[in-house]
């Protein structure tokens, strides 16, 4: 059974028991299977030489993850190829895919973990009360060590967006 943190979180207040791990800094990031769309899946390995920034949303059709994703989006144009940042929400593939076309957002990967939250498990954001995943940003290197991690307190907060991408550029560097 995995492991379940109460009260680490809220959604407008109320508490919010989130399920898995809290990853820190220096963690090797976990492994995921997440649906790129109905039949086809992306690992962490897909990824492998680069710098992954992770956005986690709870739903692509809300304002503060909309807002979220087409932020990271025009950050992404000017990290380089080195860098590739991926958008986990429990949306199914289809409406990322809509949600994507229809905001012109076209350098972030979206990613479902509408399955089994076996993303949400492994990084520790799975929101037990609703089997979304709690907003959170991951930067992991090349290695695929975690140099950055934020999980939000309040789910409806923005997250910092600039200590993310300060944290890619250094690795950049």
């Amino acid at each position: 059974m995995a492991q379940e943190r109460a009260n680490v979180a809220t959604f407008k207040g109320n508490p919010l028991t989130l399920v898995g791990p809290e990853l820190k800094v220096g963690d090797t990031a976990p492994d995921f299977r997440l649906n790129k769309n109905l039949l086809e899946e992306a690992t962490l390995q897909d990824y492998a030489g680069k710098i992954k920034l992770i956005s986690v949303v709870p739903s692509l059709d809300t304002g503060v993850c909309d807002a979220q994703t087409r932020r990271f989006n025009e950050e992404a144009s000017s990290l380089g190829d080195d860098v590739v940042v991926l958008t986990v929400s429990a949306d199914l593939p289809f409406a990322q895919a809509r949600w994507c076309g229809a905001a012109g957002v076209d350098r972030v990967v979206t990613l479902s973990d509408y399955k089994d939250n076996s993303f949400g498990k492994a990084y520790g954001v799975l929101i037990k009360e609703f089997a979304l995943d709690m907003r959170a940003v991951f930067v992991v290197d090349k290695e695929n060590k975690i140099q950055y991690v934020q999980v939000l307190g309040e789910m409806t907060e923005h997250p910092d967006y600039d200590k993310p991408v300060a944290a890619v550029k250094a690795l950049l560097s």
